[in-house]
């Protein structure tokens, strides 16, 4: 992904002007393909199950293969297994899923009216036994919907273990005008849960997002405050082995030296040293805000694909919050589908 060992993102700026002249000067590439727009849905592929989120990749390919799109496995597959087949983020995703909040709603308006009752019982005596349960009932029903309100705002809009994982995979599809997300939600009291692949022109929005950048270059340290306010939050977190040439080999043989034995015979430890250098692996943490050294355009390119995932999510929920009347969209959304497009939604969310 965009980022160096200093924990900085880094992005070239040969590979963002590679990639305005790709997206303007490449034809259309099969006759068959229709003529696509911004923001329309091309291929969504539901979840296998509910308990264990999975999606038929090979499915979604021979799609995208009759639309006219012909992605290699490692622009697609490859990528999105690495980012989704994990049984961590699989675990995430039932956990975070709405049909999970949905079903935890009651449970835990029970849980609470059980609380509050037994609390309520033991110093409040009532004649009328109605009145202390509907007492209760109203407590429980307040201090449910708190929490529940609680834990939705603190859901961000773009989170770490599913939004920023795919990242890499929208690096490798907007050379083919794609990107992909992972949106659910609730739908006739069952769970929906699908992977979409959302057609997108990067360009315009690039050239647009570049520029205001550009008209804001006067005061690029308050946009800097901005983007380590917002995105602050956002750090990848990953393990190095000591093998790695971004670790330096004194910490790797100072840990070394402190998991070694006091006692022992010379040999022993040597084996012993050798087996947890091979093991041994440190911590380090990446940050996704932009570097302020990088060009406008580079930093324009990186801040698209941080928000890309997140920002097709809400397009296809149709959480995108705008004008909605089509005269009154702006001139410059680059996207027919949605009040905002991506580059507006980034200079909603960061920039102001």
């Amino acid at each position: 992904m965009m980022a160096d060992r200093n924990g900085v993102c880094h992005v070239m700026e040969s590979e963002v002007d590679a990639q305005i002249r790709q997206t303007q000067t490449q034809p259309q590439a099969n006759n068959n393909r229709p003529n696509w727009s911004n923001g329309q849905c091309v291929v969504s592929v539901p979840s296998c199950s509910s308990l264990n989120p999975s999606f038929d990749l090979s499915l979604c390919r021979a799609k995208l293969e009759n639309d006219g799109f012909q992605i290699p496995v490692s622009d697609m597959e490859a990528p999105l297994k690495a980012a989704l087949d994990v049984p961590s983020v699989r675990r995430y995703m039932v956990f975070n899923s709405a049909l999970f909040h949905f079903i935890m709603a009651p449970v835990l308006y029970v849980v609470v009216w059980c609380a509050v009752f037994s609390t309520l019982h033991l110093y409040i005596t009532v004649s009328d036994y109605w009145v202390l349960c509907l007492s209760v009932s109203l407590v429980s029903i307040f201090l449910t919907t708190a929490i529940i309100f609680i834990l939705h705002h603190s859901n961000k809009e773009i989170n770490m273990n599913l939004d920023v994982r795919l990242i890499q995979v929208n690096e490798r599809m907007v050379k083919h005008k794609l990107l992909v997300a992972v949106a659910d939600w609730v739908q006739n009291c069952t769970g929906n849960m699908q992977l979409y692949v959302v057609y997108w022109d990067m360009s315009r929005c690039l050239r647009a997002l570049t520029e205001t950048l550009e008209e804001h270059s006067f005061v690029a340290n308050d946009i800097q405050r901005k983007l380590r306010r917002k995105l602050s939050h956002l750090v990848l977190v990953s393990e190095v082995t000591a093998a790695d040439p971004e670790v330096s080999s004194s910490d790797v043989e100072q840990d070394l030296d402190e998991q070694r034995p006091l006692l022992g015979h010379e040999d022993t430890g040597c084996r012993a040293s050798s087996s947890q250098r091979e093991d041994a692996k440190v911590t380090t943490n990446y940050s996704i805000i932009p570097d302020l050294l990088l060009p406008p355009q580079a930093k324009a390119y990186q801040l698209l694909m941080t928000y890309s995932a997140a920002y097709v999510k809400l397009l296809v929920s149709e959480r995108l919050s705008g004008p909605s009347h089509h005269r009154l969209r702006s001139r410059r959304n680059h996207c027919n589908t949605a009040p905002l497009c991506l580059c507006q939604y980034i200079k909603k969310k960061i920039l102001r």
